[in-house]
């Protein structure tokens, strides 16, 4: 596996999982902090929690529109946001109402916003499109080592101090600051990583050249990319110059038939995709979780995802990365529905969690790796970035309208609502599967 997965994924890899360590120190213990600590409603931590979720989706199209137009300012873009992530940490001891506490949580989001494009668009940019699924997923299961240990370790300072919830969010801090050091100096400033492509890439596309005329880059359903009249296709004009990577180019992509069509399923999806913090909550209400065990919670799921990333991300590569896309929302409509049952057995927690972090190691990185094959090199950032945006602006408005239907219907019905649009929305998207990869143009 080493091999066929270059160096900057690991590095990269290696950047997410000290940063995990810290920021799922600080989400194990938020949902308990906010609720129990400090006394907020359903309602306000639903607010919260969208704003921690869902903020990014505001910076996001910035962070891959500067990372695409600085030429190979991937790296740093990602490393302002990191930094700004880091920051925000070491505020949190000193907020203490839904004000400030909101204002950090929007800060912290807009670091993630601005990082995770650039980020996912130098692991893209890294790898072939043959094992990009399988990158991805080697990507998520480092990052989702850091989401296994960061609750364990907020765990234990739980038990361990006085002060506990200060503690947390300093030692987050610290962790933080490491994962970019990490990030400065060990992962490539440049974006011009492209993996060289398989041989049968180049022999296809060898014969597309010698048919000659203005069609490049047809894939096998005749549905690839044309050069007309001089617009530009693949990320190149007719003259062979490189398009300019502008916020008009970024929007353009959109009229790309199977961009649009992941964007739009993203959205949906993400509009019955309920926040984990609000699993977590149930679970929690349903067994009489004691509240000194509730930050081992994520520990379920990010065991799941660590365990099945790189497995499901080379399943993806292979029998088609649509497909295990849905049924990674299978899995997670199986554990709503498990959430909704009178049963109460001791296996309940591990069914749940384990299905919640299938739904996570099919849907997270595969995601990214359906959007790449639609995008071209010079605007891989912005195009992530459009699906992404969608898909965090839909779990925003999901965690506002879960925790309004909680505190007026109740948690039953809350999540019985989100059961029945969670099925609508998935068979909407099983008819709008995007077609196949179209080969990306020779560098």
């Amino acid at each position: 596996m080493s091999a066929a997965i270059a160096p900057t994924v690991f590095a990269l890899g290696a950047v997410s999982l000290i940063t995990d360590v810290s920021s799922e120190m600080v989400t194990a213990v938020l949902p308990l902090y906010l609720v129990t600590g400090l006394g907020l409603s359903p309602l306000g931590f639903g607010l919260l929690d969208g704003i921690y979720n869902g903020f990014s989706a505001l910076v996001r199209l910035a962070g891959g529109h500067l990372a695409d137009r600085g030429g190979g300012r991937h790296k740093w873009i990602a490393g302002l946001g990191y930094g700004v992530s880091a920051l925000c940490k070491p505020l949190l001891l000193l907020a203490h109402t839904l004000t400030p506490i909101g204002l950090i949580l929007a800060a912290d989001r807009t670091g993630k916003g601005l990082r995770t494009a650039p980020r996912d668009a130098l692991i893209s940019l890294s790898s072939t499109p043959e094992n990009r699924g399988r990158a991805f997923g080697v990507h998520r299961a480092m990052d989702t080592a850091g989401a296994l240990l960061g609750p364990l370790v907020a765990f234990l300072i739980l038990r361990a101090t006085v002060d506990g919830y200060d503690a947390v969010f300093t030692v987050s801090f610290c962790v933080a600051v490491i994962g970019v050091l990490v990030l400065v100096l060990f992962v490539p400033g440049s974006s011009s990583t492209a993996a060289p492509r398989t041989e049968k890439a180049v022999r296809e596309r060898a014969v597309e050249d010698e048919r000659g005329g203005d069609e490049r880059g047809v894939n096998e359903e005749g549905m690839g990319e044309r050069v007309v009249d001089g617009k530009a296709v693949d990320g190149k004009t007719a003259d062979g110059k490189a398009v300019r990577p502008t916020l008009r180019a970024a929007f353009a992509l959109l009229a790309r038939r199977d961009l649009r069509r992941v964007t739009v399923c993203a959205l949906l999806l993400g509009l019955a995709t309920v926040s984990d913090s609000f699993v977590y909550l149930l679970l929690q209400r349903r067994l009489g979780v004691p509240d000194r065990w509730f930050a081992l919670l994520p520990l379920g799921t990010a065991a799941a995802f660590l365990l099945l990333a790189v497995p499901l991300g080379r399943l993806a590569d292979r029998v088609g990365r649509w497909r295990v896309f849905l049924g990674g929302h299978g899995a997670l409509l199986t554990a709503y529905a498990l959430l909704l049952t009178s049963w109460h057995g001791t296996a309940l927690p591990y069914a749940v969690l384990l299905l919640h972090g299938a739904f996570y190691a099919a849907t997270d990185g595969v995601l990214m790796a359906v959007a790449s094959d639609s995008v071209p090199e010079q605007l891989r950032s912005s195009g992530l970035a459009l699906v992404q945006t969608g898909q965090a602006a839909a779990r925003f408005v999901c965690s506002l309208g879960f925790g309004a239907a909680w505190t007026l219907w109740g948690d039953r019905t809350a999540l019985t609502a989100s059961v029945v649009a969670l099925a609508v929305c998935a068979v909407f998207a099983f008819t709008l599967r995007p077609g196949r990869p179209v080969l990306e143009p020779a560098s």
